[in-house]
């Protein structure tokens, strides 16, 4: 597993004044990291990564691979995960860290034998009633065809087009998902650094989604 811990949490201050979101969540007297950890350790996934950046020293477990994103104030999740490229390779399942998750989504994403898989909540519009600092708008959305293959994603906009889910933060590659996410980036990269890319300003900006 790839966990993408770099980003400064803006959202969230001044919980995350100086820590990252993965750590200044709290449940229970448990890190929401933490609990990312141990609900991929209890299904087999014990071979772990994380991409730090802000406040990198601040997580620090034992166990754990870690890539540092050192221009994670100025670039974004997709740009994170290539960190971590070399990991890359073979079963792979990359995961948000702010987001919070039980074994049970882990096994069944491990379970699915596409190239690529997704997590999606497809009872995700009530926990943005009363929202004001994630709204509605920047819901990563999926809408998807009766196969249940993405038709499309990333924020959409639910008000224009009826969706079907939120994407969760999570997604699983085999070996040819992992080459195809690859080739795709570095397609991508070379035509589009340092300009705008799908619904980001700029390429480097972009979310996962985008790709």
């Amino acid at each position: 597993a790839i966990i993408l811990a770099a980003g400064l949490g803006q959202r969230m201050k001044p919980m995350t004044q100086d820590l990252p979101k993965c750590i200044a969540i709290v449940l229970e007297g448990v890190t929401l990291l933490e609990t990312q950890l141990k609900a991929l350790r209890s299904v087999g996934v014990q071979d772990i990564s994380v991409v730090r950046g802000f406040c990198a020293e601040k997580i620090n477990y034992p166990g754990l691979r870690y890539y540092h994103n050192d221009a994670y104030q100025k670039n974004n999740i997709l740009e994170s995960i290539f960190y971590a490229e070399k990991e890359l390779d073979g079963d792979v399942i990359v995961s948000y860290s702010d987001i919070w998750y039980e074994a049970d989504v882990v096994k069944r994403l491990c379970r699915c034998q596409k190239d690529i898989a997704i997590g999606v909540d497809i009872d995700w519009k009530d926990y943005y009633l009363g929202r004001k600092e994630h709204p509605l708008a920047e819901a990563e959305n999926v809408i998807f065809d009766s196969d249940n293959r993405v038709v499309k994603i990333g924020k959409i906009g639910a008000d224009k087009e009826e969706v079907h889910g939120e994407f969760i933060g999570m997604m699983k590659l085999n070996r040819r998902g992992c080459e195809i996410l690859r080739r795709h980036y570095h397609r991508a990269k070379k035509l589009f650094d340092g300009k705008p890319f799908q619904r980001a300003g700029l390429f480097q900006k972009a979310y996962l989604t985008d790709l």
